[in-house]
């Protein structure tokens, strides 16, 4: 009885080893690189005065009349901050204005002159 307990198991190890499932299909999922958050779109100050970017433009117009105030052009300097040269059609003077987006809805921007806004996203 000896001899054939070992060729029991062997057999049985045997049949056991043939036995595997299906090899299972691994999840790769590849990491997702976060939306980049840009300015492009409508912004308002609290006093309802309508600032534009589009493609590297900047415009400012009123709501009421949708006078042209002040336009120029924008540069992205990181994902947080934006440099903004702007002509004020109003005042006749040209300015450098840096707003830093701190929260995807809000910019706070500090002129040249050292004087400073915040813009909301409209919707």
């Amino acid at each position: 009885m000896h001899i054939r307990t070992p060729l029991i198991l062997a057999a049985i190890a045997a049949t056991l080893s043939a036995c595997q499932s299906e090899p299972r299909e691994m999840s790769t999922s590849l990491p997702v690189a976060p939306q980049r958050v840009t300015v492009d779109g409508s912004w308002s100050d609290p006093n309802g005065i309508v600032s534009t970017f589009t493609g590297g433009t900047f415009s400012t117009r009123t709501t009421d009349t949708n006078q042209l105030l002040a336009s120029g052009t924008y540069v992205n300097i990181n994902d947080k901050l934006v440099e903004i040269s702007m002509t004020s059609l109003v005042r006749n003077t040209q300015q450098k204005v840096n707003c830093a987006l701190v929260t995807p809805n809000q910019l706070n921007c500090t002129t040249d002159k050292g004087a400073q806004f915040s813009l909301q996203r409209r919707a």
